[in-house]
């Protein structure tokens, strides 16, 4: 019998999905909700819904671009320093390495020769020491552009979803209506594919999810009514 291992792949990808989706079911829901409550017409709510969707793409684009760079100048940050390290300190650097075999359970014997082989090798022995030592992966040189194109995607689509409701409807409470069933069923599909590929208890994952974005469109609804309430 052939045995096939089942792991994660392009995790980047589906996280960049998953924080742009989320936020993009949230975020708009949560403030047409808000608006459903104080304005009297969908015109309103739907202008207001497409400009925080623009400017959320926008922001959450940014800030994926931004972390993608970051992880990307560590890198390199860090590679250049063990480069250094092996260069002016290579005794050290040897020492490190044997402490990491020895937590494997390698003999010492064993770790002195794995220590001079991969010595001969400067590429491969920083590498090692990126991995192992610091834990640290060589992110895609892709990874900022991607992450941005991703997570601005994934938030316009997320938040135009709730927004529709408003497009077929003729007062902000009936599209409110609308979109609470929407994209209650929107926000448990998503809770429930995205636990699935992240190895979580589905129908679990699927209902916090929802929750999250109900009780924020809930208290965005609330506030909103108070607020009105308040100032006449």
């Amino acid at each position: 019998m052939t045995h096939t291992e089942k792991h994660l792949k392009s995790s980047d990808f589906i996280s960049d999905i998953v924080i742009g989706m989320s936020d993009g079911l949230t975020v708009p829901f949560a403030l047409a909700a808000g608006l459903s409550g104080a304005v009297a017409s969908n015109s309103i709510v739907i202008t207001a819904g497409i400009a925080e969707i623009v400017a959320g793409c926008i922001a959450m684009g940014l800030g994926g671009y931004l972390a993608g760079k970051t992880e990307q100048e560590h890198y390199q940050s860090e590679l250049k320093r063990e480069y250094d390290e092996v260069e002016a300190v290579p005794e050290k650097e040897k020492q490190e390495v044997k402490e990491v075999f020895a937590e494997y359970g390698i003999s010492e014997e064993g770790q002195n020769t794995f220590v001079e082989e991969l010595a001969k090798n400067k590429t491969k022995w920083v590498n090692f020491m990126m991995k192992f030592e610091l834990g640290l992966e060589e992110p895609n040189p892709n990874r900022a552009r991607n992450s941005a194109m991703t997570i601005g995607a994934a938030y316009f689509v997320g938040g135009l979803l709730p927004l529709s409701a408003y497009f077929f409807t003729d007062m902000p409470h009936d599209g409110l209506f609308v979109s609470i069933i929407f994209t209650t069923i929107c926000l448990f599909v998503f809770g429930y594919f995205k636990s699935k590929v992240t190895g979580q208890p589905e129908v679990k994952g699927a209902l916090k999810v929802t929750a999250i974005g109900l009780i924020a469109a809930a208290a965005a609804y609330f506030v909103a009514i108070s607020f009105q309430n308040v100032i006449h």
